[in-house]
Formats: structure tokens, C-alpha cells, sequence
């Protein structure tokens, strides 16, 4: 643990200038994760303290929430976040029901033990297999068991914690439980040193995630504001990554110069603080030559409501934790991060809505999911291209969707069959969680 502690302040310190340039993104947060909390009045209740990193894990957890307040009435729930986006998510639809929503701690002793001794924790809930070695010991030492919820460990993953194996292993003996998404997840995490008997395969919670009446509230908004009817398919491009976004628009333009009814573009990225750089893509790219279309017209999410949001042709939503409410809206969603090596983002949500899905070959973050959708025809998922064909293909895929309906409609009902067929994982969480909580639970 001290040649860790070492590295983490050297990595601390590297960092440093980061935090100071770009504040917004990176000192969010700061002065919690220093360990230094709100007051936290303590009420006689045990505490379970649930982790999450980001905007996804946060979705994730919506519908573990749910059911641990009516499970285990006997304690309070504290929900952590790491990025700035996810706090913001898990600060709107946890606040009914976590007693607070603060930020991890950085992994240091002084800033754990701080963190720990502010909430005293006696259960600590990590979400997707978020590994931070100094929480763990000095959380186990002071009492509190630890499960991992939802994991996931990518063979990209493995790779890397293979090379400190002896360190993760004694790390992980420190776990309590393992409840991973699928036997892969487990497999791996055993090579790395968790105990078989303490890695079980609960399945993936984001297909236990519905809709609650904000998302639809805000479902409604989108709708009425963008205008976004059946008279005109809506393409969105979810979760993008550079430079995926000049992709899809390249080949949304080529695919819509001649299509009939005309059809629309929203894209989200995954990054907030790309916002205004997308923004700035998709103005320019109207004049380019590239573009195949007539000029189209924009709109913004972000910016005050205008008459023209109606008929805009490509929409930016640049806001945080609105895309779940765009699925249902959506003919055709290409899921971004699969374009590049990062590996892909989850396709479950926009499955759960019937959209008809598209993604790249890079999906190694999600390879058990992918696996069953392909092997049940309820997503096209384009092959290993070189960058110059990418857009080529993503025309073809495109095109074809936009001309046959019938070919969207069988792959919506094929995705949502999916995610249909493989609920459960809350329930089956919430069983094996048992094993860790006092008796009286």
C-alpha cells in the first residue's frame, strides 16, 4: 500500500496543472473529495454507501435504488459520484432518495478516512467493478461490507491489472461479494485473484431500467418543443465520441439528400465539455463540400426556445441526463464510442425504447450484451473499417433503415424482446446482498 500511496501522489501531482486549467470539469468536487463533507446527522440507522463514476453507472443504479430503501428499511442510503456529469444525474433523481449525494473521496488515507468516519458507513455498494484499493482496506477495517453491483472487467482490463496481479488480489480478498453482468465478468475477475465462491453472476442491471414520469415529462417537452413526429424519422447519434460526430453527419447528409420524408439528426455527446466544439462542428460542416445536403438548419437544447426548433434538421443536445428521454423518440439510434478503439457505450437504453440500433466494431466494453442482441437479429453492428470507409458504410446502414420501415420496426421489437427476456438482475442483486447485511435486514 505505500509504493500505491506513493504513485497515487506522484499521479496527484502530475495532474495538478489539469485541475487548475480546467477547473469546470476537474476542481468540481474538490474540496469533498478531500474528504471535508456537509454535515451528516447521524439517526441511528446503519448506512449503505453506494458508488457510482458516471452518468452511466448513475443510470445504472436507478433501478438498484429503487428496491434497497423497501428492502433494507433499516438504513439510509448515500450515493457517491466521481465526474462532475455524474453528480449532477444522481443529485436530480437520487435526491428523494439518498440522505445525501456527495463526491467520492480521492483515494488517499487522509481523505478516506475522513469520508469514512463522516458517514460510517456499514455496507458499500461498488458500481461496475470500481477498484480503489485504500477505500477498500480502510473501509473493510472499519467494519463495513463490501459488494461490487453490476460488474464488468473487459479483457482490455484484465490486461492491465494482470501486471500488478499480486496487489489486486490482496485488494480483492477484501471483498465481500462479487455480483458481476455475465460469466465472462466473473471468469476474469477470478483470474485476478476474487474468490470463486464470492463472484456470482446476477445479470446487468440497465435492463431492469424503465421510465419514470420525469423521464417521460421530459419526453413530452423534447417532443413538443423539436417537433419530433412521425412525419419525419428522427436519426439520433447517442454518446459520441471525436470524431464520430463528423462521421454521422457526413453520412446522415449523404443518406438525407435524397430520402423522402426528410429525416432528422440529433446528436448528444458524451462529453459535456465537448459541447461547444460539436456546436461548432455542426455550423461549419453546413458549408462544407463534404455535405451532400442542402444547408440544413439547426437547433440547440441549451439555448432559449425559438419558433424554428420546430423544423430544425439537426439538433445538438448538449444537456446532461435527457438522453434516456430521446429514445423513445428516436427511428434510428447509432450508439457513439464504437467507432474508435474506446470501446463502445451501452445500447440497453435506447433497446428498452424499440429503437432500431446501430453501432461500430469497437464494443469491448459491453461484449456480453452485444453478443446476445447480434445472436437475436436486434442490432447491426458494422465491421472493423479503416477511418476513409467508415462514413461509406455508415451511409449504407443509414439509407437502408431510412427506406425500409418494416427492417427498423423488426429490429425495435427484436431489441426490446431482448431486453424483455433478460430482466431480473435487481432481483437477483438484492437476493445475494442478503448474505452481506446483519441478520435484523
Amino acid at each position: 500500500m505505500l509504493v500505491y500511496s506513493i504513485l497515487l501522489a506522484t499521479a496527484f501531482a502530475i495532474m495538478s496543472p489539469l485541475f487548475l486549467l480546467r477547473r469546470e470539469k476537474y476542481a468540481a468536487g474538490f474540496k469533498q473529495r478531500l474528504g471535508n463533507y456537509p454535515n451528516f446527522q447521524h439517526d441511528g440507522r446503519k448506512v449503505i454507501w453506494l458508488h457510482c463514476v458516471s452518468v452511466g453507472e448513475t443510470n445504472a443504479a436507478r433501478p438498484l435504488v429503487d428496491v434497497l430503501g423497501t428492502n433494507f428499511p433499516d438504513h439510509r442510503l448515500v450515493v457517491s459520484t466521481t465526474t462532475k456529469t455524474g453528480q449532477e444525474l444522481a443529485q436530480k433523481i437520487f435526491k428523494e432518495k439518498a440522505s445525501a449525494v456527495v463526491y467520492f473521496p480521492f483515494d488517499f488515507k487522509f481523505a478516506v478516512g475522513r469520508a469514512l468516519d463522516h458517514f460510517k458507513p456499514s455496507v458499500v455498494l461498488l458500481m461496475e467493478t470500481e477498484i480503489w484499493p485504500r477505500f477498500i482496506r480502510d473501509a473493510k477495517a472499519s467494519g463495513a461490507k463490501i459488494a461490487i453491483v453490476n460488474g464488468r472487467l473487459s479483457e482490455r482490463s484484465v490486461s492491465r491489472y494482470k501486471l500488478i496481479r499480486s496487489f489486486i488480489s490482496r485488494v480483492l480478498q477484501d471483498i465481500d461479494l462479487a455480483l458481476m453482468q455475465g460469466s465472462n465478468d466473473a471468469n476474469r475477475l477470478i483470474s485476478l485473484g476474487m474468490p470463486a465462491a464470492k463472484a456470482i453472476v446476477t445479470g446487468n442491471l440497465k435492463f431492469d431500467v424503465g421510465t419514470t414520469e420525469a423521464d417521460d415529462a421530459t419526453t413530452e417537452y423534447l417532443r413538443d418543443r423539436f417537433g419530433l413526429d412521425d412525419s419525419r424519422p428522427l436519426i439520433v447519434a447517442a454518446s459520441t465520441h471525436e470524431p464520430e460526430e463528423r462521421w454521422i453527419l457526413e453520412a446522415f447528409c449523404s443518406a438525407a439528400s435524397g430520402a423522402k420524408p426528410l429525416p432528422r439528426l440529433l446528436i448528444a455527446p458524451r462529453h459535456p465539455e465537448r459541447f461547444d466544439s460539436v456546436a461548432k462542428l455542426v455550423e461549419e460542416f453546413r458549408t462544407t463540400q463534404a455535405n451532400e445536403w442542402r444547408p440544413y438548419s439547426t437547433a440547440r437544447r441549451s439555448e432559449s426556445e425559438h419558433d424554428t426548433d420546430r423544423e430544425a434538421d439537426v439538433i445538438l443536445l448538449d444537456s446532461i441526463g435527457e438522453l434516456r428521454s430521446v429514445y423513445p423518440l428516436a427511428d434510428v439510434v447509432f450508439v457513439g464510442g464504437s467507432l474508435i478503439p474506446h470501446g463502445g457505450q451501452s445500447v440497453l437504453e435506447p433497446a428498452a425504447a424499440g429503437a432500431a440500433i446501430i453501432t461500430g466494431h469497437y464494443t469491448h466494453n459491453f461484449t456480453d450484451a452485444i453478443n446476445v442482441f447480434t445472436a437475436n437479429q436486434a442490432i447491426i453492428q458494422l465491421p472493423e473499417l479503416p477511418p476513409e470507409k467508415i462514413v461509406d458504410d455508415l451511409f449504407d446502414q443509414i439509407s437502408d433503415l431510412l427506406e425500409d420501415p418494416d427492417r427498423r420496426r423488426e429490429l425495435g421489437r427484436n431489441a426490446a424482446a431482448v431486453m424483455k427476456a433478460n430482466r431480473g438482475a435487481t432481483r437477483r442483486t438484492i437476493e445475494e446482498l442478503r448474505r452481506i447485511f446483519p441478520a435484523e435486514s
